[in-house]
């Protein structure tokens, strides 16, 4: 067991508040480095490519969680429908559509969280407040009985601002609590990342999604 790697883990694990979610983001690590962090109790892991997702699973106990936290096409939901524990990149009607007919096909019930647009960045992704409420009303009035709704998801700016940054997040916690008071059993707030982590527990989250932080720096 590689101990260095267990103790990256149980350093953020400890972080979280109770129930929170360590997601050890994986993309572009090999198996057996996965593999390593399985080994240290670890089960929650991160991928932002379907392909990448789809050469790893068969490879790996089936007792992980898999987390697809990228920009997902909607013609790649039916290679993760069968297993994905938790979508957190939902950020169109189009995807969610297709999300709900593939979980229907398969008959389970996927849960998803609801990509917010908080970042200035052009190049983020995610959901402006206006078709996030639409689209949350399409959702209570039952039009995705497949789905599960958990929570939301956001990606801050990235930028040195530790102002900007946890306004961003403040912003989407925001979001989270009005949402709690519709849904009382959502219970992610997905955000926070290697960088900016400690602002996001800050500001409420309880899943971060670490990469560089346990596996270091990726070699593209």
């Amino acid at each position: 067991m590689n101990s260095e790697l267990c103790s990256k883990i149980s350093f953020y694990k400890n972080k979280l508040p109770d129930n929170g979610i360590l997601v050890a983001v994986s993309k572009t690590k090999p198996v057996e480095m996965i593999r390593k962090a399985y080994d240290c109790g670890h089960r929650d892991f991160g991928e932002n490519k379907v392909q990448e997702l789809r050469e790893k699973v068969p490879l790996l106990p089936g007792d992980i969680r898999w987390h697809m936290i990228g920009h997902l096409q909607s013609n790649k939901v039916k290679y993760i429908a069968p297993y994905i524990f938790l979508i957190h990149s939902v950020d169109n009607e189009k995807l969610l559509k297709e999300i709900n007919k593939h979980a229907l096909k398969h008959n389970r019930e996927i849960q998803v969280l609801f990509q917010i647009k908080i970042a200035r960045e052009e190049t983020k992704y995610g959901l402006t407040e206006k078709a996030y409420h639409d689209l949350l009303k399409k959702y209570l009035n039952g039009e995705f009985p497949g789905v599960k709704l958990k929570g939301l998801m956001g990606m801050a700016t990235f930028t040195s601002d530790q102002k900007q940054i946890a306004s961003e997040f403040g912003y989407l916690k925001k979001l989270f609590d009005e949402l709690k008071t519709k849904i009382p059993d959502v219970e992610y707030l997905s955000m926070g990342m290697t960088g900016d982590y400690e602002i996001a527990l800050k500001n409420g989250a309880n899943v971060i999604r670490i990469g560089s932080g346990i596996f270091g720096e990726r070699k593209y």
